[in-house]
């Protein structure tokens, strides 16, 4: 198969979908791979690692679109590289339809098949070509949230660990699976007051048990969320629900319960964000003010740390891209259920059902299509 990867277009988006390890991988099972000239400089990775691995360069993303018969990526194509996607063509990346219908419309109109990185599902129920970025982005939301609280930046001035005699940043996560986990040992290891938020009682008993000393719990009722939100010099978002939009938790009305000054940290921002007063950002301009509060809520974030997050993600899509290569995307997905899981579009119909839910539309069984 002939696999391409072009450079990413998005604002600030320094991470690449293939690296050289993973080009190397693909040659090595018989694969011709295409990269953009470039397309590895912001991750630390030269075109001549990827000449090294066997991999041809390539000038522009029209010419790598238009040769390949697998793309992929890292973040959801832009309209420019949606209008090169061609019928019966293979995208891999992430997607995040749920909140972007323009992008849903796009894709269906080109015929292509697309398979998205996040709702991919493993044996164990989890998302592993999730994990990686939300263990990066988790990780770094209270470093993004520590500098928003700078009172140069539209903060409180709160420093997160206190110092003697004054006491530290009072830290809310809500949701507490991987982005919250990784989010609320950070924000305690900065020396902050941390609670964890979430609606599963087994998860909660299993953060008590593994870090009662780093920070404490509570369940994730409206009536608790209201509370601590309210006492928060920083909340960290950090719900997800595979495939549909993620829920508004905080609502307007809760910011003027809000410390003036106080950050909130939307890591969900990529499926419509859990903040009613979200928006997406961009690095080069991630911090906006809503009646007082201190938003940040840039939809790609793990890009500010580009080559831990390519390695990282790369790591976790090597295997399925090997597989969609070797066998071809039909095939590969009946024999893996889990990878099938990641088909979100094909020949111009909705194929994952919470994606379809969340945009109103109806899904075509993955049965029909596998047949």
């Amino acid at each position: 198969m002939r696999i391409g990867c072009p450079t990413e277009i998005k604002a600030q988006e320094y991470r690449v979908g293939i690296t050289p390890n993973a080009a190397l991988e693909a040659v090595s099972h018989g694969h011709e791979v295409l990269i953009q000239r470039g397309a590895g400089d912001g991750a630390g990775f030269a075109d001549a690692d990827y000449e090294a691995a066997g991999a041809h360069l390539v000038d522009d993303a029209a010419a790598i679109f238009a040769q390949s018969e697998m793309v992929v990526k890292v973040k959801e194509p832009q309209a420019a590289e949606r209008a090169m996607l061609t019928e019966g063509q293979l995208l891999f990346t992430y997607l995040h339809l749920a909140p972007d219908p323009a992008q849903t419309d796009d894709l269906l109109a080109s015929g292509a098949t697309c398979i998205a990185y996040e709702t991919v599902t493993d044996p164990r129920g989890g998302l592993p070509l999730l994990a990686p970025m939300s263990e990066v982005a988790g990780r770094l939301a209270p470093q993004m949230g520590a500098w928003t609280l700078q009172k140069a930046n539209g903060g409180r001035g709160v420093l997160m660990g206190g110092v003697p005699g004054v006491g530290p940043a009072q830290v809310v996560v809500i949701g507490g699976g991987v982005v919250g986990t990784h989010a609320a040992r950070i924000s305690a290891g900065m020396g902050a007051d941390v609670t964890v938020l979430d609606r599963s009682l087994p998860r909660l008993r299993q953060l008590d048990d593994m870090y009662a000393r780093d920070f404490s719990t509570r369940y994730a009722s409206g009536g608790n969320i209201a509370e601590l939100v309210a006492g928060a010099d920083m909340v960290i978002g950090a719900v997800l629900i595979p495939g549909a939009a993620a829920p508004k938790l905080v609502t307007r009305d809760m910011l003027a319960t809000m410390k003036p000054g106080a950050v909130l940290v939307d890591v969900a921002i990529d499926q419509g964000g859990c903040f009613e007063t979200s928006k997406p950002t961009t690095h080069d301009d991630p911090v906006y003010d809503v009646e007082g509060i201190m938003h940040y809520c840039v939809a790609n974030m793990p890009g500010a740390v580009a080559r831990s997050s390519t390695i990282a993600l790369g790591n976790a899509t090597m295997p399925f891209l090997l597989s969609l290569a070797d066998m071809g995307w039909k095939d590969a997905c009946r024999a893996d259920p889990h990878l099938a899981q990641g088909l979100n579009i094909h020949d111009g119909r909705i194929t994952n059902g919470p994606v379809a839910a969340a945009l109103g539309r109806e899904a075509m069984p993955l049965a029909d299509i596998l047949a």
